[in-house]
């Protein structure tokens, strides 16, 4: 089992910057990728970015392209979504997400089996 938490959400301002944290904890030495997804009210849940066991490859929505960054320390068993110049879309329900399936990276929730409980992002314009 893997439990994770996330971390670092709450109300900013448009143009302004958040770091997300996600805290790993119980068997993950079985996590392969890692992700961060959002859910809008009143949309269905999309990926952000994710993050390959070693920090190899990366993926980004296309919105969040330049402005986002992932990141990830097995060490400290931590993963961090840099959020910059963050805009009122950006406004969301932020999950972290890991896989122990083997898959180098994943883009879809089914991907992904463990889950965390969600961080609220509020950008304010």
């Amino acid at each position: 089992q893997v439990q994770l938490a996330e971390s670092g959400g709450e109300l900013v301002q448009a143009g302004g910057s958040l770091r997300l944290s996600c805290a790993a904890s119980g068997r993950t030495d079985s996590i392969y990728a890692m992700g961060w997804f959002r859910q809008a009210p009143g949309k269905e849940r999309e990926i952000v970015a994710a993050i390959s066991k070693y920090s190899t490859d990366t993926y980004y929505t296309d919105s969040v392209k330049g402005r986002f960054t992932i990141s990830r320390d097995n060490a400290k068993k931590l993963v961090d979504l840099q959020m910059n110049r963050l805009k009122p879309d950006d406004t969301a329900v932020y999950y972290c997400a890991a896989s122990t399936y083997g898959l180098i990276i994943g883009r879809s929730e089914d991907d992904y089996d463990y889950w965390g409980q969600g961080t609220q992002v509020t950008v304010s314009s």
